[in-house]
């Protein structure tokens, strides 16, 4: 899924440790990165966040629970 306009970077790290399986990001090469790693949230946040939000990103998350908060925090922030 693609995830845009992310201002509240807090937030949305949240919803991510919250999830209870996997959310990976995908890179513009195809390669996945696991967001629920601290060091991977810091290594690729530094390459796409510099002006205090997140224009898009392409995640994804396997379980239909994590869908659900990663959409309403979409919806809601």
């Amino acid at each position: 899924m693609k995830v845009q306009n992310i201002t509240n970077i807090d937030k949305f790290f949240e919803v991510i440790d919250s999830c209870q399986g996997k959310v990976e990001l995908v890179t513009g090469e195809g390669d996945r990165l696991n967001l629920k790693s601290k060091l991977s949230q810091y290594v690729s946040m530094a390459n796409i966040f510099s002006d205090g939000s997140i224009s898009e990103l392409e995640i994804l998350a396997y379980e239909p629970e994590d869908i659900t908060k990663l959409v309403n925090f979409m919806m809601n922030n």
